[in-house]
C-alpha cells in the first residue's frame, strides 16, 4: 500500500513570502542557471558514454528505478553552483531527486523551493536508448510553479530547451556559440493558437498496468502512450503540442510540476482525477521504494480543459494507492 508518511509542505513563515522578491528571485535563475544547465547537460552527456548504473532503488518499477552516476553527478554540479552564484538562491528550500550536494547550505524554511530533477527520463538515458533525457529545475511555491527551465542535451544538433515563467512558455534549440542565458531570453514563445493540435497522452505510475490504462485513455477518444514509447522529452512535446497531456499517478515533485506549470500558463490545468480540484504541492508523500516525494492519487494534466474532463471522468474511480502488496 501507499506509505502512511504525509509531508506537509506547510512553512512556519509563510508569511515572509512577501519579504522574498519574487521577480528578483526569477531574474537571478534567468541569469545564473542556463549556463549551469548546459554545463550539467554536457557532464551528464559525456557521461552517459562510460558504465554508469548504480543499484539503489527498489520499487519494483523500471522507469523508477533506474539510477545512474549521472543522476548523483549532475545534482552535485546543480546544487553547488546555486550555493556559490547568488545569495538569493541560500534563501530557498532546496530538493533533489537524489541525496547528493550540500544540502544544509539552504534554508530550512522558506516561501520558495528550488527543485531539481538531474536527470530526468533516466532509464532511457542509462540504457543509451533515445535522447529524449533532460536536466530539469523548477522555483515552486505550496500552490504552483512560479519558473520552470529544462535543458535537453542530446536533441537537435546542440540540445534544446523549454523555459516558462510568467506567462511565457517558450521553447527552442541551443546555440553553444551563445551565452546560455542569452539563448533562453531570446527562445520562441509558444503562441496558444499555433500550437500543434494532438490526442496524445503520457501515462505512467500504474505499475504492471500501464498498457492497460493506456489502451482505456485510447478507447475514450484519446491516445493513451507509454513512458517507453514518447520518442522525446516529455516536456518538449507537451510545450508544443505535440501531446496534449499526462494522466500520471503519483506523480513525483521533480518534474511532473513542470508539467503543471506548462498547461496553466497555457490555459490549463493539473487536476486530481477523484475531485477534479487544482493540483497544490502542499500535501506529499514519501515513497520509500523509490525514496522520492510524491503528490497523492492521480492526476490529470492538459492544457486542454475539455481533454482534463475526459481524464478526469474517465479516471475518477481507478484506485489511487499505488503499491498493491
Amino acid at each position: 500500500m501507499m506509505c502512511a508518511t504525509i509531508n506537509v509542505f506547510c512553512f512556519s513563515k509563510l508569511q515572509q513570502a512577501n519579504s522574498m522578491d519574487l521577480k528578483k528571485l526569477t531574474d537571478a535563475l534567468t541569469t545564473h542557471m542556463p549556463p549551469i544547465m548546459r554545463w550539467a547537460g554536457t557532464v551528464a552527456r559525456r557521461i552517459r558514454k562510460f558504465d554508469i548504473a548504480v543499484d539503489a532503488k527498489s520499487s519494483g518499477s523500471a522507469n523508477t528505478d533506474a539510477l545512474t552516476i549521472a543522476d548523483l553527478s549532475v545534482q552535485e554540479l546543480i546544487v553547488a553552483c546555486l550555493r556559490d552564484t547568488d545569495p538569493i538562491f541560500r534563501q530557498c528550500r532546496l530538493q533533489g531527486e537524489e541525496s547528493t550536494g550540500d544540502f544544509e547550505r539552504f534554508a530550512t524554511e522558506a516561501p520558495y523551493s528550488i527543485v531539481i530533477d538531474p536527470i530526468d527520463g533516466t532509464k532511457g538515458y542509462r540504457d543509451r536508448e533515445g535522447c529524449a533525457y533532460s536536466v530539469m529545475l523548477s522555483l515552486q511555491t505550496p500552490e504552483s510553479v512560479e519558473y520552470s527551465l529544462v535543458y535537453i542535451p542530446e536533441q537537435g544538433e546542440n540540445g534544446s530547451w523549454v523555459f516558462a515563467c510568467g506567462d511565457l512558455v517558450a521553447t527552442g534549440p541551443d546555440d553553444p556559440s551563445r551565452p546560455a542565458a542569452d539563448v533562453v531570453r531570446t527562445l520562441a514563445p509558444i503562441i496558444t493558437s499555433e500550437r500543434g493540435s494532438s490526442k496524445k497522452i503520457y501515462l505512467i505510475g500504474y505499475q504492471k498496468q500501464d498498457a492497460e490504462k493506456a489502451q482505456l485513455v485510447t478507447d475514450a477518444g484519446l491516445e493513451g502512450v507509454l513512458a517507453a514509447d514518447m520518442g522525446g522529452c516529455h516536456y518538449w512535446t507537451f510545450a508544443r503540442g505535440e501531446f496534449t497531456g499526462s494522466l500520471i499517478h503519483s506523480p513525483n515533485i521533480y518534474d511532473f510540476p513542470v508539467g503543471m506549470h506548462i498547461a496553466r500558463i497555457l490555459g490549463g490545468d493539473a487536476l486530481w482525477v477523484h475531485n477534479e480540484q487544482p493540483v497544490h504541492l502542499r500535501e506529499t508523500w514519501l515513497d520509500e521504494r523509490a525514496d522520492m516525494e510524491r503528490l497523492p492519487g492521480i492526476v490529470a494534466c492538459s492544457a486542454d480543459r475539455a481533454v482534463l474532463k475526459t481524464l478526469c471522468e474517465l479516471a475518477r474511480d481507478w484506485n489511487p494507492v499505488r503499491y498493491q502488496d
